[in-house]
């Protein structure tokens, strides 16, 4: 029987199937054997051993279309990223390094930010500027006022879109009015840190129904909030490859290779002076240059609006 993995828990993985039913199966040791993990999102084939209590075994994974190491799912289509606009303050540097991981894996993004009923104008067209200028799909949204929502889910119809964010941003609130049956625990936003406890602890998958027609189904993956990001295979060499509104102007550089760093005549960095560039992003771009050259792979500093 074919089914997909909505959920993995402690070594079970939760598969449903076509017409709805949800076994709770172990995986084959030869996956141990070949080190080869299902995925929340694998397509997979299931040998049914108690039908009553709905327990089975996973005999394959069906060949995947991608698979994302962070958040550690299978088969997407795009990832909607959500940050808030205020209480807490985006991090841009972790939105930075969020979308050099998809932009590593292929993956459209959509940036959504959250908290459009308490933020100022102002507010929104800073990170609107920031942003869309380097070729995202930016959105404002309010989850507690559900405004913004119908933009979305027409972003999501017919496709599956893995949701990520840091704690604290309503990210589980937002599942709630997309998918009303997920009951997401919602949490409440810690007064004392301004951070949000996260009460997401493992992917799931989530069919949503309202969205899905025929062949276009919709599914939504929930995953843990992160208050870090590693980048891997990203070096002070390639990372202006990851920063595409730089592209433009790399031409008028003196120097080939130039780091946009500490060069002179540098066609960054006089962009960057005519307001052609965002200073949020560019000042994120030396941040992560120099954890790079240091060799730190993390970091918790903010870039400062």
């Amino acid at each position: 029987m074919q089914g997909k993995i909505i959920k993995g828990i402690a070594g079970f993985y939760y598969i449903e199937t076509h017409d709805a039913r949800i076994y709770e199966c172990k995986a084959k040791g030869i996956f141990r054997k070949d080190n080869v993990k299902p995925l929340v999102g694998d397509n997979v084939m299931i040998d049914i051993i108690d039908e009553e209590n709905k327990k089975g075994n996973i005999t394959e994974i069906l060949p995947r279309k991608n698979r994302l190491l962070r958040p550690p799912v299978a088969n997407v289509d795009q990832a909607v990223i959500l940050f808030a606009i205020v209480k807490p303050d985006p991090n841009y540097n972790l939105l930075d390094r969020f979308l050099i991981m998809m932009r590593q894996q292929n993956l459209p993004v959509i940036i959504c930010f959250n908290k459009q009923d308490i933020a100022t104008q102002e507010e929104q067209q800073e990170l609107y500027n920031a942003y869309e200028k380097c070729g995202y799909k930016v959105l404002f949204i309010s989850v507690k006022e559900e405004k913004g929502l119908d933009e979305l889910k027409e972003l999501l119809r017919g496709k599956t879109t893995t949701l990520a964010g840091p704690s604290g941003v309503g990210k589980s609130s937002l599942l709630n009015k997309l998918v009303p049956d997920a009951l997401m625990q919602t949490g409440e936003l810690s007064r004392k840190i301004d951070r949000g406890k996260n009460t997401t602890r493992h992917s799931e998958l989530f069919y949503v129904s309202e969205l899905s027609q025929g062949d276009e189904e919709t599914y939504l993956f929930d995953t843990p909030g992160f208050t870090s990001l590693n980048l891997n295979d990203v070096t002070t060499d390639n990372l202006m490859q990851y920063y595409p509104e730089f592209e433009e102007f790399e031409p008028e550089c003196r120097f080939g290779g130039c780091s946009h760093i500490a060069e002179p005549d540098c066609g960054v960095k006089n962009a960057l002076s005519e307001g052609k560039i965002s200073a949020v992003r560019y000042e994120n771009y030396k941040i992560i240059y120099e954890d790079l050259k240091n060799a730190r792979p993390d970091y918790s500093k903010k870039a400062r609006r």
